[in-house]
């Protein structure tokens, strides 16, 4: 099932998004005694965590698990670590374990500059906190943003990444926007999701949104293939939704 919701601009989209992910949160912990959130970055998604933080007081962060949809493979203290930037918008002033946080690797870190390795290694904390024999956690939410030319997590048009059809994490050497380097999930562990969110606001992606909900090929525009197990949820301001 995919719907589409619109709001009147960027602040009221965050807000109404952000209230929605607290709710799925607390009712996923309630039905299953835990929540599994696969985070995404940008200016949007890092709003959504401050809200999170002003306003996400009826959420037990004890039986909350993060991951990441991808990350830039920059050293941890680079400003363009989503980690880096989740961690200052929320993960710093919240009561939740260090176990329960799982960012993806960093370069100069455990695995140096070998960028398959810590992609490899990624895959292998997801197959960790999954069900026995599954590959991945069953993410509650996967929230998403995307860019003008419709790429999601650092999946990007006519790229080896977005014709991945089984590895789950793959590392991208030579990403089209910087840094080029950098570490994702692909559409295989998007489509593990039970819900996946697109968040998307500004005028500039109007045509990526029209044309991946109108039926484009993912390989064309990568947002196409983010399809939920049970919903996938188009959230958007109006100037984003204004081609549909």
């Amino acid at each position: 099932m995919s719907t589409v919701e619109k709001y009147s601009d960027k602040a009221a989209l965050i807000a109404a998004v952000g209230d929605r992910l607290i709710a799925a949160i607390v009712d996923a912990i309630a039905t299953r005694d835990r929540a599994l959130i696969v985070l995404t970055g940008g200016g949007t998604g890092i709003g959504l965590l401050e809200h999170l933080r002003e306003n996400g007081d009826a959420i037990d962060w004890s039986k909350v698990r993060l991951f990441w949809g991808d990350e830039r493979y920059v050293p941890e203290d680079d400003d363009d670590r989503n980690e880096k930037q989740a961690r200052e918008a929320l993960l710093d002033h919240i009561d939740i374990p260090e176990a329960n946080i799982h960012p993806m690797s960093a370069s100069g870190a455990e695995f140096g500059d070998d960028l398959d390795a810590a992609a490899q290694d990624y895959a292998q904390v997801l197959a960790a906190n999954a069900g026995d024999g599954q590959p991945a956690p069953d993410f509650d939410v996967h929230m998403l943003g995307m860019g003008p030319e419709g790429h999601i997590n650092s999946l990007f048009p006519d790229t080896p990444a977005v014709r991945e059809t089984e590895r789950l994490v793959l590392g991208v050497p030579d990403s089209p926007k910087p840094p080029p380097q950098r570490i994702t999930l692909t559409l295989p562990a998007v489509q593990l999701s039970r819900e996946v969110w697109l968040v998307v606001s500004g005028a500039g992606k109007a045509e990526a949104v029209a044309a991946a909900i109108g039926g484009a090929k993912p390989v064309d525009v990568p947002a196409a293939g983010a399809v939920g197990r049970d919903t996938t949820v188009w959230l958007l301001d109006e100037d984003a939704a204004s081609k549909l």
